[in-house]
């Protein structure tokens, strides 16, 4: 299963009583668009609809309608669980007891509610739009819906491969843990792979120029391996995707300038797509050179890079 599926799974897991929060309607500024989906349990939460009153507001109401659904039914209902009953001596009356989720009655159709709020002075917001919020209790099939939803969420994730595990490659699959993407660190030596983050994909290889061959349509490709010809080799080889939402090597304007001269003479390679390498990655505004730094710069323009080829 993929990363955000398992996690939403694990979620579940935890939190057998939840109630879906969705941004049915976004008029105007707003923190989230119209589809977002916050899940609420009586003591966390999966997800954001933008944080603030708005989100406050949400999750006190969702979790009303949690603990409403969790009560024990009426005197006289739903069987020896969740009533008052007679202990087994007939002396004293047992007391109420809530009921699981298991037990909980599946929301009707209609059941849930529609919070229509101004995000204004009103409510201490000073977006200016309008949501309206739909707020229901999920039950088991709600419940594997939104899982196999993550999962195809998931498989549509931008690729990013990152040639090499040195230090800025260690620290780009830190960066991007956090990002809704797919991240597949290759490498020739396996030590270099050692302690990447849970999320991230590896690859050993010999051959890491044909890890860009398989790369699906729009992936990105950041070449920042430990031998500058196998870097020529990798980026040549991405520069021939015209379908590649970005192609980036580390280094300087003179790798640079020595990468065009082999790449024009050597490599068959053209001007036009020579001109779409960015190098060095991450730009020069920042003179920082410390891997996490650079890291973080480059990320930003992959990310930027991978919104425009959506």
């Amino acid at each position: 299963m993929t990363r955000n599926a398992e996690s939403l799974r694990a979620f579940f897991d935890v939190s057998p009583a939840v109630a879906l929060v969705e941004v049915a309607e976004a008029k105007g500024s707003t923190p989230r668009e119209a589809g977002t989906k916050m899940l609420v349990s009586p003591d966390a939460i999966f997800g954001t609809i933008g944080g603030g009153q708005l989100e406050f507001m949400a999750i006190d109401k969702a979790r009303e309608m949690l603990a409403e659904a969790l009560l024990p039914p009426p005197c006289g209902e739903g069987g020896p669980e969740g009533r008052v009953g007679v202990a087994q001596n007939g002396a004293n009356p047992l007391p109420p007891q809530p009921r699981s989720a298991s037990q909980i009655e599946p929301p009707r159709k209609g059941e849930g509610i529609v919070l229509d709020i101004p995000l204004g002075p009103e409510i201490g917001q000073c977006c200016g739009g309008r949501v309206n919020l739909s707020i229901s209790v999920v039950d088991d099939p709600l419940r594997q819906n939104l899982i196999e939803e993550a999962r195809i969420e998931d498989a549509r994730s931008p690729h990013i491969y990152v040639f090499g595990g040195g230090h800025v490659g260690h620290a780009l699959a830190s960066a991007f843990s956090l990002l809704p993407v797919h991240v597949i660190v290759v490498e020739t030596r396996a030590e270099a792979l050692e302690g990447m983050p849970e999320s991230t994909e590896t690859r050993l290889t010999p051959m890491p120029e044909e890890m860009v061959r398989e790369a699906p349509a729009g992936a990105a490709f950041v070449v920042l391996t430990h031998d500058h010809a196998l870097d020529f080799l990798i980026v040549a080889e991405a520069l021939k995707r015209d379908d590649a939402a970005y192609v980036g090597m580390i280094g300087s304007k003179t790798k640079k300038a020595t990468f065009r001269s082999w790449y024009l003479k050597t490599a068959n390679g053209t001007e036009d797509a020579f001109a779409r390498l960015v190098s060095p990655i991450g730009g020069d505004a920042v003179k920082d050179k410390r891997p996490a730094v650079i890291a973080a710069m480059a990320a930003a323009e992959i990310m930027m890079a991978l919104a425009k080829k959506a």
